[in-house]
């Protein structure tokens, strides 16, 4: 069983996703069949089930928002792929709050040479554990102006900028069309 519940937060709703004690889902959304439908095949054949709260994991996420940056370490989270994805997507969080890499960077810190940035960028793509596996601490070595210097990420270029500033210490207003409330757990 996959079990499911959403949290208010600063920039949306996320939907969290637990299995077996692990987060194997993270995602600003508030309907978390979105997530279930995307994950691996092994996961997605077990039956989801929201639930009012997912204790620890729930808990930390709002600590996260709350002010913490490191609230998301001690959760543990299950993603299957290939091995090469494997070591990418823990590199990816051995990425410090408030550090930012490039594509190559992490590509190298997984042990690969710096031309697997491709490959690092598939694994971001494919990354279904938001933010506690953060795809958002990568940015593209061109950089850019404005909001392009952010690349892409799943959710926007302006979410990726407020999980950022966020966690360098900054308080970020919340996004337009989101409750300014703390985070919390919603009623869905």
């Amino acid at each position: 069983m996959i079990n499911a519940t959403v949290l208010d937060t600063p920039v949306g709703p996320l939907a969290l996703l637990e299995h077996d004690g692990a987060l194997v889902g993270g995602g600003f959304t508030a309907d978390p069949r979105e997530l279930h439908a995307r994950l691996h095949p092994t996961l997605r054949a077990h039956p989801l089930v929201e639930v009012a709260d997912l204790g620890d994991i729930a808990k930390a996420h709002l600590a996260y928002f709350d002010g913490d940056p490191t609230a998301l370490e001690a959760v543990a989270v299950h993603q299957p792929g290939t091995p090469r994805r494997e070591r990418l997507l823990a590199a990816l969080r051995r990425v410090r709050p408030g550090e930012t890499v490039t594509y190559a960077e992490l590509a190298v810190r997984a042990g690969l040479e710096r031309t697997a940035a491709r490959a690092a960028g598939q694994a971001c793509a494919q990354n279904l554990v938001a933010p506690a596996v953060p795809c958002h601490r990568v940015l593209p070595a061109a950089g850019g102006a404005g909001l392009a210097r952010y690349g892409g990420y799943y959710y926007g270029a302006e979410r990726k900028r407020w999980l950022l500033e966020h966690e360098s210490g900054r308080r970020p207003a919340p996004l337009v069309g989101v409750s300014a409330g703390r985070a919390g757990a919603s009623t869905a």
